[in-house]
């Protein structure tokens, strides 16, 4: 029993490392060639497996950029955001949200700029694997729009719909990449004025 436990870890250790070398293949494809759709020979041949192997490990092509987006956004600090999202105070929520979202992109913002910009020409992978993570912004933002209606904080000329919208363009890759690459502003001072336009805007 012992044996074909360890025999087991091994193999789950083993699976681990093959998706860690294709994982990080695809990132360095991405970082040298980032105006190039992301090849699986190439990212096969970096990672030392087959093309087989890809498929294996992650199920597809959209698979596989499904779990590089998710693994991006975990590192980059989605447990942040999702405190933010948890806290009481509906002021802090947005604040902090806005600094979580805008430490997540700036990680490894290089990785952000190339995805967005590569789900336009490749819809079907990349672009399901952002379109995921946007479609739950796009709740994100509904669900604190109607946080800051519920709570008496939106103010009275605006709809949570508005709220939402105007929401969901500040907080998106957009917007920070804008600020923060574009205008030079730190992380901390691109997430503190779009908090304060969106509280100037919103609230009461």
């Amino acid at each position: 029993m012992a044996t074909r436990k360890y025999e087991q870890r091994a193999r789950a250790d083993h699976a681990e490392q093959t998706r860690r070398r294709i994982l990080d293949a695809v990132a360095e494809q991405m970082r040298t060639s980032p105006t190039d759709p992301v090849s699986l020979d190439k990212v096969a041949q970096a990672a030392g497996v087959a093309r087989s192997t890809i498929y294996v490990s992650f199920g597809s092509r959209a698979g596989l950029f499904d779990a590089f987006a998710e693994e991006l956004w975990e590192r980059g600090g989605l447990a942040e955001l999702q405190a933010a999202v948890a806290d009481p105070d509906v002021r802090r929520h947005l604040r902090d949200g806005i600094l979580a979202g805008c430490r997540m992109m700036a990680t490894d913002r290089e990785l952000y700029r190339v995805l967005f910009s590569m789900s336009q020409i490749d819809a079907d992978s990349v672009g399901g694997a952002v379109a995921t993570r946007e479609h739950n912004r796009k709740g994100g933002m509904l669900h604190l729009a109607r946080r800051l209606s519920k709570e008496d904080v939106l103010r009275d000329d605006v709809t949570v719909k508005q709220a939402a919208n105007l929401l969901w363009v500040l907080t998106s890759f957009e917007s920070f990449d804008l600020l923060h690459t574009g205008q030079g502003l730190s992380v901390a001072a691109t997430a503190d004025l779009l908090a304060t336009t969106a509280e100037r805007a919103l609230c009461r």
